[in-house]
Parts: C-alpha cells; structure tokens; sequence
C-alpha cells in the first residue's frame, strides 16, 4: 500500500513537473531575429561574469533608530559586486541603488549584463530603505542615501589586494550611477542635487524613478548625460508626471518609453515569476504603502525648496493612486528593452572608441524602437549626441 500512494505522489510529482516546465517554455517572451542589431546588443559580451560580496562599514555616520531597532553609531552596507573575470582592464563603474522594500539584487540581470562588456558594477542594501531592515523599511532615510552613494564609490576605488575580487582597475574618470524606483531618485539626488551630488559621476540612469517634485532649476548643477526608462502602466510611480517632463526639464537627457511596462516588471524576480499576472504591481503597491508615513512627501522635505528646484507639488500623483487595467507586457521583454538601453547608453558615453560610441547612440535611439513595437526613445533638444 505505501509503496503504491509512493509511486502515486512520484507520479504526480511528475506530471506537475512537466506541466510547469510546459507553462514555462509556452510562455517564453518574443524573441529578436538573430540578425537584428537589438539581438546583438543582448548577447552577453566577451566577458565571463564573477559575483563577490563584501561589507562595507562608514564609521563617520550614524543610522537613526528605526522603530523598535536603535540607533547605531555607524552605516553598514551588504554589498555585492559584479565584475570581469577574465579581464585587466581600466573598468567604467556603475553603482546601483535599489527600490523602497527591495535589496541590492532587484537589478541584478542589468549588472550582470554590464559586467560581461568590461564594467565593474556594484550594490549595496541602504541601511533603513531595503526590504531586510530592521524595524522595517523607512523612507526618511533618503536623505542619507546621496551620501551612501559618495562612501560606496570610495570604498570600491579602495579595494586592494585579497579584498579587491577583480584584476585591473577602475577609471576614476568614468563612473556612472543606475537607480531603480526610490534608488532612481537616489541615483537623481547624487548626481544633480546643489549640496548632496557627487562631482565624479559623469552618467546616471534613473529606472522608473520618482522625479515629479523636481523641475528645471534642480537639473542645473551640471550636463552630464542622463537617462529615464519608465514603463507607461507604472502604478507606483506615475509615467506622465515623473517620465514624461524628464527630457524638457533635462537638459542633455534621453527617455525611453516602454509601452505596457509596470514598475515590479522591470525587478530581477519578476521574469519568470510574475509573467503569469495581468498586473503585477498590485503587489508592489501593497509591500510600499504598507511601509509609507501617511504623508508620502515626508522623505522629500529635508532635501530642499524651491530654490533647490524641489517642489512639492500636491496634484502629483500619489504612489499607486490608480491600478491600471491593460495587460501588463511580458516582463522578459520589459528586461530585453531596458539591457539594451543601460549597456548602450554607458558605452555612448563611457567607451574610448568614437565609432562604438556612434554604434551605441544609434541602437539606443533608432534600433531599439524601430525592432522592439513597445520601445519609444526622446531626447532633450538641447546636447546630446556628440
């Protein structure tokens, strides 16, 4: 008898087996011709990829207390760090800072892709915003961020010897930012901001990053490149009043529209796992506003005023105001659209070679809307290209 209800659950087992993988394979994102300039540019590139991860510990500041949590006289960021394997070359650097309720990997397919085409890129988990915070995430923590941003790019530069995992080094003249969600206003804030930005940054790129409550003036302290990708059925953070300004208030900017994109769509963890759901930003919105004050600009009103070119502006959109009803794109191609873009927006900017820089400018404006349906590119007309 036990060896028949055994075989019956292997049997089972089985069949459900088959049935996932089948579910899987059946619902594989479109894929690109194999000739086309977009299926080049998502190629892993000549590089293999290594993963190492490290702690770094600013002992010069301090993390408030969190709810039940108590202060602590110091910062400590989990830090992971991916990288060249095979290389020793003088490395771009590309510092990533993370959504509100997520952690350091929420992006991880974009570094890992970055890594494999010779750039070293690095993430840490904030001290009071990740999903893994003791006391529970804690926006106010933002204002500090700018200046994780600054710590972490020194302690990357430091590596030496047995702590540093990759040969060759950084190029100190060529260091980019990458944010996602509340990390994309980070990466804004770090590069732009009057008091808080870091002059070594020379490219950022804001994923779906909250920018209504910064208009023109903020944008002045410099004209380095910088770029918006943002899906058009965020419930989060709204695309019209947070993507749709970037290119007319940012001067030498670019956006890339993704029609049908959510904001949970553009995670490492939602392809495969949320491309069974008509809308998967139902559930990002339920992990935010459990854990937002009630006054969702809180954590903007100690980054500045109207002279800073911060407004806070009551008819923006609340966080999840609206859930779309449209079906949501596959979120494999939503991560297609947005490798293409970050790997070709750094190398027209970072890479010594005046015609892959031309190849890159070129794919990221013309190739990827003209072979992805769901892709729309803009630029401010002011700068840009070289």
């Amino acid at each position: 008898m036990l060896r028949k209800i055994g075989l019956a659950i292997a049997g089972f087992s089985a069949l459900l087996v088959l049935v996932l993988i089948s579910a899987y394979l059946l619902t594989m994102p479109e894929s690109l011709p194999e000739d086309s300039n977009s299926a080049q540019w998502l190629r892993p590139g000549p590089f293999s990829v290594g993963v190492a991860d490290t702690v770094f510990v600013d002992e010069s500041r301090g993390t408030t207390a969190n709810n039940e949590a108590p202060s602590i006289a110091s910062r400590t960021f989990a830090t992971s760090i991916w990288y060249p394997e095979d290389g020793e070359g003088n490395y771009p650097l590309v510092l990533h800072s993370h959504g509100f309720v997520s952690e350091r990997s929420d992006l991880a397919y974009v570094a890992q892709h970055l890594a494999s085409y010779g750039y070293v890129v690095a993430a840490a988990n904030f001290p009071l915003t990740s999903g893994a915070t003791a006391g529970g995430p804690n926006a106010n923590d933002l204002v500090n961020q700018p200046t994780d941003v600054s710590f972490l790019i020194d302690s990357v530069l430091n590596l030496s010897g047995g702590e540093k995992p990759f040969a060759g080094n950084i190029d100190a003249s060529r260091i980019g930012l990458m944010g996602y969600s509340l990390g994309g206003l980070t990466t804004s804030l770090a590069t732009f901001h009057p008091r808080l930005r870091d002059e070594r940054i020379k490219a950022a790129v804001s994923i779906a990053g909250p920018s209504a409550g910064l208009v023109s003036k903020f944008y002045e302290s410099t004209a380095i490149p910088f770029m918006m990708i943002a899906g058009t059925l965020d419930a989060l953070i709204d695309f019209d009043a947070n993507a749709v300004v970037i290119p007319e208030r940012v001067r030498n900017s670019v956006l890339v529209e993704i029609s049908g994109g959510t904001h949970l769509g553009f995670s490492a963890i939602a392809e495969p796992l949320l491309r069974f759901m008509n809308h998967p930003d139902s559930l990002g919105c339920t992990a935010v506003l459990s854990s937002l004050d009630e006054d969702p600009n809180a954590a903007l009103i100690p980054l500045g005023t109207e002279a800073d070119g911060i407004v806070l502006d009551p008819d923006i959109p609340a966080v999840c105001a609206t859930m779309p009803t449209e079906k949501a794109l596959h979120p494999g191609r939503q991560h297609m659209i947005t490798n293409i873009a970050v790997l070709s927006f750094f190398d027209y900017v970072f890479d010594a070679d005046p015609a892959r820089q031309q190849d890159a400018y070129r794919q990221l404006s013309s190739s990827l809307a003209s072979e992805f349906p769901e892709a729309k590119f803009r630029a401010a007309t002011n700068q840009l290209p070289r």
